[in-house]
């Protein structure tokens, strides 16, 4: 009972009572609290007057609990500035002492020590062994094997019947290639595979009470397996990237079993969560734009522009938020220490400062990889290249094989609100 108790809290602290919060200040016109609340329905795209009315009220605008910011030059400014930081800066109070008689120990995308919330110094001696192992090289030698794992996904298709691509495809193809990242054998992979797609929300905000259990519930399961897993890897190292990370060591020292375990979850996790998003935002960019998809079919070069073009219309990430660690000055605007920043990625891919005619989708822009969908700064996302390159493969392995395929009616997009993608999207292919 003691323990239900506990995770009714936890829920309520991250989850419930920030909805409730946002909930209020929409209804009361509030800007950043419209974004969070409204970003849960409907498409990117109907989000483009928010974007629009934050950089029209300046650089930074102020709201009822935090700020926001859709213009380019202040989302860098922020997200590489020393006067913030990723997570919440704790200043004792009522809220705090629930939260730490709540807390469990318990691995996740958004506890320490994941590189998402870690900050100098940790975060630079951390960083720098698991960026040496997860290299653009080392992404690029996965390139063959995506492009078998996802031709291999479409020959288990009947392209005469309808086909629901983001189970079939869109989730299959960057989870299996995660599973082999993190040297999972063959006996283990479904059950990664469960794994991810139960913990990935665990990177958003206001979850139904279901689905923060199922969350829960998944990244304890998953804490469990990778410690066996671990071990296997140590007495059986392979030639994969979490045997080369378990081995990899900087003057002498390595990463910490806890430093391990949260890169493998962050891997599985964001890995999965950004492309599965990529993917499928991609299928409704092109059905909506067929005159974009045929000239990449004629013109296969433009592919990895392509893909950038669609995280910058379309990104996986809506927004990513910062707390000021001081008093601080942003674009002119004074910041007091403790305030919450929204930085607007999809807003930021949108500013006519830098895009021109930036609603408008078109693989051939010639600044598309200017967007920042994979952040800025010392929290840039790791798994940037293998984003890139699964989607450059998954998106050209599937349009080269149906060119034709069409999305059917039923096309459902996820109510998550910071995480933006697909939850269903039927297709025929032939």
């Amino acid at each position: 009972m003691a323990n239900v108790l506990k995770q009714r809290v936890r829920w309520g602290l991250d989850h419930a009572l920030p909805r409730t919060v946002m909930s209020y200040a929409a209804k009361k016109g509030d800007l950043p609290g419209r974004l969070i609340i409204e970003s849960g329905i409907g498409e990117t795209a109907d989000l483009v007057d928010l974007f629009d009315a934050a950089r029209a009220s300046g650089p930074i605008h102020k709201g009822r609990f935090s700020f926001t910011t859709a213009t380019q030059a202040t989302v860098k400014e922020i997200l590489t500035s020393p006067d913030f930081r990723t997570g919440i800066v704790r200043t004792g109070g009522p809220f705090e002492k629930l939260r730490d008689w709540s807390d469990v120990a318990m691995l996740g995308p958004l506890t320490p020590p994941s590189l998402l919330v870690t900050e100098p110094p940790d975060h630079t001696r951390y960083r720098k062994l698991v960026t040496r192992v997860f290299t653009v090289r080392a992404v690029e030698q996965l390139r063959s094997r995506t492009e078998e794992i996802a031709n291999a996904l479409l020959d288990d298709l009947d392209p005469s019947r309808p086909v629901e691509l983001v189970e079939a495809y869109c989730a299959r193809l960057p989870l299996t290639v995660i599973t082999e990242i993190l040297g999972v054998g063959p006996q283990d992979q479904e059950r990664v595979l469960r794994f991810g797609t139960a913990a990935a929300p665990s990177l958003d905000l206001g979850l139904s009470w279901r689905s923060f259990r199922d969350v829960e519930a998944a990244l304890l399961d998953f804490d469990a397996w990778l410690a066996e897993h671990l071990d296997n890897l140590r007495a059986h190292p392979g030639d994969n990237l979490m045997s080369k990370l378990v081995a990899a060591k900087e003057e002498g020292v390595g990463l910490t079993d806890a430093e391990l375990k949260a890169t493998a979850g962050l891997v599985l996790a964001a890995g999965f969560e950004t492309t599965v998003n990529l993917l499928g935002n991609a299928i409704a960019l092109f059905d909506a734009h067929p005159d974009q998809l045929k000239r990449l079919l004629v013109e296969p070069g433009l592919w990895p522009n392509a893909v950038d073009e669609v995280l910058r219309i379309d990104p996986p990430v809506l927004l990513t938020g910062r707390m000021a660690v001081r008093d601080t000055t942003v674009a002119g605007v004074h910041v007091p220490e403790g305030a919450l920043v929204s930085t607007l990625l999809a807003g930021a891919n949108r500013d006519p400062e830098v895009f021109t005619d930036p609603n408008t989708f078109d693989v051939a822009r010639a600044n598309a990889g200017e967007h920042l969908s994979f952040s800025a700064g010392r929290h840039y996302c790791l798994g940037a290249s293998l984003a890139r390159m699964e989607g450059e493969v998954g998106l050209q392995v599937l349009y080269e094989r149906y060119p034709d395929l069409t999305l059917l009616s039923g096309a459902r997009r996820r109510t998550t609100r910071i995480l933006r993608g697909f939850d269903v999207l039927p297709a025929r292919l032939a």
